[in-house]
């Protein structure tokens, strides 16, 4: 039997109807038309698109679809296809055009759906089988939005329920956009700034900090720096993104207050054989194929496998550069029981490109005036080359209780590493001969391998006539960091930047040196408790002791660090709910005091106050957040002290950047047929002077990206695009010890469209055009250096579904 959806919260039982809509709620949907639906005996018909292929796998897309629970023997439903089903159609009517022929009849209790088969004139109900161990997936849904989500708290909840702003990129964005780099699906996030810093990294921040906080399914990764490539990793291995904005420490451990990051892999959960394959071409000479095959290991589909891979090759919009990547991910699930399950898995990323840029071009020339380049100009040279290898290797189990408990253990090891030979060019040039730049010339080697373990138990609980919730973990890492390079051995002058053509000659290089290993292990115990109140209001409490220790030849750092975490949600009515809650996270630093100890951690407060809501039965989910972060004990030079024994100054901590501002959020289903994510976000950075932090990162950021199924194609048609605009930034410069200048780069609106068309149930085609109007911008990098985004690109994309 398969359970499609996950039981239904109490809030996400609750009406349908749309009561007090708030001004929030009218500003973000009135010009898309959302209506309160009226109370009817008729159930309204919805967006549903099925292709032919087995029931079982037809039965689990339209439970997503049309938010379905459905049980049945897996032994019923054996053998059988089903016919491909689509068209704006209630949830009754597409089941019975899939069970037409079959012998199999439903019965309907809301949500719930159960099959039975007629029996010498009677109707014998099939007994469920509740398979409910298995991770829901965004795959199939076709939604822009997820029923729940733990990357918080560790507590299933849905967002509604979660005292924190939460977004979650699902698998139909990621398809509908085509995206394929991490950096690239940030964009699309309320309240993330990215910036590339370069062809092959994109910087994220979220509420004015660099987001270095990832995790994958749930387990922590050291991120040492995006040298590893981590921004550049292709999403087709995962099913979903999830972003927790604020401090995140109660999940994470160490790291800023800005968010965190957990990416959700694909999972052996099919026990019929189903697949796609796609090749797609596009602008630069892109070339790209990817499959992605499940498929049942034994006759009753208790083991099951899948691999998922891409190829690419492609140029780009910038001179000489040229790359090969592969992803690809196997993986397999064992049912030991109907309550365990144990999985195994590989994940692989490698990147192999060459004629690459390191950094960006000089924005001001040496008399202070604006430099405008060609957006193809690159400051790569011919030799100059960027690998980066990641594979981990993962196991987990799950076991349910028959108390409604479960058991979660899961063990990993990554093994990241990256070599390259980069020129990064400074200065201001002169404007009339191109003079004035030097070079920072290198040839680098760096590893990072970690091993990671946690366990983790959460179920509910009844106390003073309450249903309660608990959640507790234990984790453990170890991650060891390993660099050296390869010293040049003299260069060449640049000459003339505005003649570079990369034929900057490779200097000579010496030995390898090896510049050292950093050790560095969490030990934690974690939990939070979800108490009721009352039926409206809840309370959510938690916290983490963490044990912090880096080794880095004779030095020793150690921080024993409690995080806490509270949050306070009050149920307003049926759909909205209002929050408050705070977080905070810990970073350890490498500075010293006059004593000569190492400074406690920078701390990182994150306050949050909020209105949350969710409509058509959790399909659709809305959220207000007022934030404030402040940073505690940031270090800052202790006069002319220095640390006893050495010639090096004194720290002694300090405040530091305090970041406030708010953020709206929308994402979902609000018209049949019509997904929505939608966000605006601003955000006002100080330092500890209280002047502007940073002032090359936008305030203001919007987004808005949307699908829709065209009525009267039968579902075969799907239109949608969207919009990502930035607010105005600026950086001020020293080009000369008398010229003091500012490059300002404008508020930008860019836009992107798509359209796919199903050609059968199994061949379908895909358009997407991003930058469709050609927009020319820059990101400013840092106070000397931008670097320009992407042209319109073009990509088709042909898939053919098993």
């Amino acid at each position: 039997m398969l359970d499609t959806q996950a039981k239904p919260t109490a809030s996400a039982r609750r009406g349908t109807t749309l009561i007090g809509l708030n001004a929030l709620a009218l500003s973000l949907f009135l010009a898309f038309g959302l209506h309160a639906p009226h109370a009817q005996a008729q159930e309204a018909p919805v967006a549903i698109s099925i292709a032919a292929q087995p029931l079982a796998a037809a039965l689990e897309k339209l439970g997503a679809q049309a938010g379905l629970q459905i049980f049945y023997l897996p032994e019923a439903v054996k053998g059988i296809n089903a016919p491909s089903v689509s068209g704006s159609l209630t949830a009754d009517q597409a089941l019975s055009r899939l069970l037409a022929g079959t012998g199999l009849e439903f019965r309907r209790n809301g949500k719930n759906v159960s099959l039975s088969r007629p029996v010498q004139g009677e109707t014998t109900q099939l007994a469920p089988v509740r398979v409910v161990g298995r991770e829901l997936s965004t795959e199939g849904s076709g939604s822009y939005t997820v029923q729940a989500t733990a990357a918080a708290t560790g507590l299933r909840l849905s967002p509604r329920e979660t005292p924190q702003s939460v977004s979650v990129v699902t698998r139909q964005q990621l398809d509908d956009m085509n995206l394929t780099k991490l950096g690239d699906t940030f964009r699309t996030v309320t309240g993330i700034a990215t910036t590339m810093s370069d062809i092959d990294r994109t910087d994220i921040y979220s509420r004015g900090f660099f987001v270095d906080n990832y995790q994958y399914d749930g387990v922590p990764v050291e991120t040492k720096n995006d040298f590893f490539g981590t921004s550049n990793f292709d999403p087709v291995l995962y099913d979903r993104i999830e972003i927790v904005r604020g401090a995140t420490g109660l999940m994470t451990g160490a790291g800023n207050p800005g968010a965190s990051v957990n990416m959700v892999r694909k999972r052996a959960s099919s026990d019929v054989f189903t697949g796609s394959a796609s090749v797609g071409v596009g602008s630069w000479d892109h070339h790209r194929g990817t499959i992605d095959l499940s498929t049942p290991l034994n006759k009753d589909g208790t083991v099951r496998a899948r691999v998922a891979g891409m190829m690419e090759e492609r140029d780009s919009y910038i001179d000489r550069y040229h790359t090969r990547n592969r992803a690809w991910l196997a993986t397999a699930e064992a049912d030991l029981t109907p309550d365990t399950t144990v999985r195994v898995g590989v994940e692989h990323q490698a990147k192999r490109p060459t004629g690459v840029t390191w950094g960006g071009l000089p924005t001001l020339d040496s008399n202070g005036q604006d430099l405008d380049w060609r957006r193809s100009f690159s400051i790569g040279a011919d030799w100059t080359n960027w690998n980066t290898t990641s594979s981990t290797f993962y196991a987990g189990l799950d076991h349910r209780f028959e108390n409604g408990w479960s058991l979660k253990a899961t063990v990993s090891r990554l093994e990241s590493k990256y070599d390259s030979k980069l020129i990064y060019l400074m200065g201001h040039p002169n404007p009339i001969t191109g003079q004035g730049m030097s070079t920072m010339l290198n040839n680098s080697y760096q590893e990072l391998d970690q091993n990671s373990g946690s366990l983790e138990v959460s179920g509910p609980f009844n106390a003073f006539g309450q249903e309660h919730e608990a959640f507790v973990g234990l984790m453990g890492s170890k991650a060891i960091y390993r660099y050296g390079s390869q010293p040049p051995l003299g260069n060449s002058p640049v000459g003339n930047i505005f003649q570079w053509d990369g034929s900057y000659p490779e200097p000579a290089w010496g030995e390898f040196q090896a510049l050292g290993e950093q050790e560095t292990r969490q030990n934690a115990v974690y939990g939070a408790l979800r108490l009721s109140l009352s039926d409206s209001l809840k309370l959510i409490v938690g916290g983490r002791q963490t044990n912090w220790k880096r080794v880095a030849g004779q030095d020793t750092m150690k921080h024993h660090v409690f995080t806490p975490y509270a949050g306070l949600l009050y149920d307003i009515n049926e759909n909205f709910t209002a929050y408050a809650s705070y977080t905070d996270i810990f970073q350890p630093q490498s500075y010293r005091d006059a004593n000569g100890s190492y400074l406690d951690p920078v701390q990182g407060k994150s306050y949050e106050l909020g209105l949350k809501s969710e409509h058509f039965e959790g399909r659709l989910n809305t959220s207000l957040a007022l934030f404030r972060i402040e940073q505690d004990n940031v270090a800052e030079q202790d006069g002319d002290k220095t640390v006893p024994g050495t010639p090096d100054f004194a720290y002694r901590g300090a405040k530091g950047v305090t970041s406030e501002g708010f953020e709206l959020q929308a994402s979902g289903e609000i018209q049949p047929g019509w997904q929505l994510s939608a966000g605006f976000s601003r955000t006002l950075v100080r330092n500890a002077e209280g002047g502007a932090f940073q002032p090359f990162r936008p305030q203001n950021l919007a987004h808005l990206q949307t699908s829709y199924v065209v009525p009267g194609t039968e579902g075969k048609l799907s239109v949608g695009g969207g919009l990502q605009w930035r607010s105005h930034i600026y950086t001020d410069r020293k080009v000369a010890p008398n010229i003091e200048a500012r490059r300002e780069q404008g508020s930008i609106v860019l836009a992107n469209v798509m359209a796919h068309y199903r050609f059968s149930s199994s061949l379908s085609a895909q358009l997407n055009v991003n930058n469709l109007f050609d927009k020319k911008y820059v990101d400013l990098v840092s106070d000397s250096q931008g670097f320009y985004g992407a042209p319109q690109k073009i990509m088709l994309t042909m898939k053919y579904q098993f």
